[in-house]
């Protein structure tokens, strides 16, 4: 099951796009009825001051990784789809569930570092970043050695690690991050060199979209961080080395805004995005 990213049979990305959705959607209907602690624990308030469930991030967990090793049993490589789902993810929900709200973004954290706190926030940039690595570099193939597999290792790892944290800085009104993820992984989803992760990532997004769109529940870090990592897995598996500097140079130059611009105020001020953000809202 190695030697590259293996491309899949548009029949066979339709049956994994099928699944996913299917294993999402009844782990999530399964949360919703026993929430893990109870549901208190899961419990925040939006944006507009209303209570929403953050469920989707351990049913984004349970279907994308069930999905993955249902793969790996008919012949796929699951373990760059796997490394970019658990860790992310468990690293996310670890963050949610600590709710440090005095640190937030990349400057927050990383300042809160250099004073000597290390935050939930820290710690799960840490393990982005070594989960891109390990899933950019299961993605190489068999005879990539020396500075070639460690430079395919490091941009992939990079595109991984920021599409994961783009994924969570859109996650601020109902939907939005879930309708880039969306875009995003059905655009790899119809290419030729189309890949597991990209039928996963475009499977459990369309099943958590609804109840997302209507305000019930949100992804949270849990889920939207190994949403943007299974795009970002898709990406590095369907591009060389040009593809991932473009993607790398185009996620950094967004999170560096995302320190001094509100995405939310660009959004609302800009047509065609404004009404793409709005669609299907409740």
């Amino acid at each position: 099951m190695r030697g590259g990213p293996q491309p899949l049979a548009l029949g066979s990305a339709a049956v994994v796009v099928a699944g996913s959705a299917g294993l999402t959607a009844a782990a999530a209907a399964a949360l919703r009825r026993r929430p893990p602690g109870g549901a208190a624990r899961w419990e925040r308030t939006n944006h507009a001051g209303n209570p929403v469930s953050l469920i989707e991030g351990p049913a984004l967990i349970a279907g994308a990784a069930g999905s993955a090793l249902g793969a790996g049993a008919v012949g796929l490589d699951p373990t760059p789809a796997v490394i970019a789902v658990v860790g992310p993810g468990v690293a996310g929900l670890a963050d949610d569930q600590a709710r440090d709200g005095d640190n937030k973004g990349l400057r927050g954290h990383l300042g809160a570092l250099r004073r000597g706190t290390l935050t939930t926030g820290a710690i799960k940039i840490a393990v982005l970043g070594a989960s891109g690595l390990l899933a950019a570099d299961r993605l190489r193939p068999d005879d990539t050695r020396g500075m070639a597999r460690l430079t395919a290792a490091v941009l992939g790892g990079g595109v991984i690690a920021g599409s994961a944290n783009l994924a969570n800085l859109l996650d601020l009104r109902p939907g939005r991050a879930l309708k880039a993820t969306t875009m995003a992984a059905g655009m790899l989803a119809i290419r030729p060199n189309r890949t597991l992760p990209a039928a996963i990532a475009l499977g459990t997004s369309l099943a958590l979209l609804p109840d997302d769109l209507a305000g019930r529940t949100m992804l949270g870090d849990g889920g939207s961080n190994p949403a943007g990592a299974l795009v970002g897995t898709a990406l590095v598996a369907q591009t060389g080395t040009r593809g991932r500097l473009t993607a790398l140079a185009v996620l950094t130059a967004l999170t560096l805004a995302s320190e001094k611009v509100s995405f939310s105020r660009i959004i609302t001020t800009t047509p065609g995005l404004r009404e793409l953000d709005a669609w299907g809202r409740a």
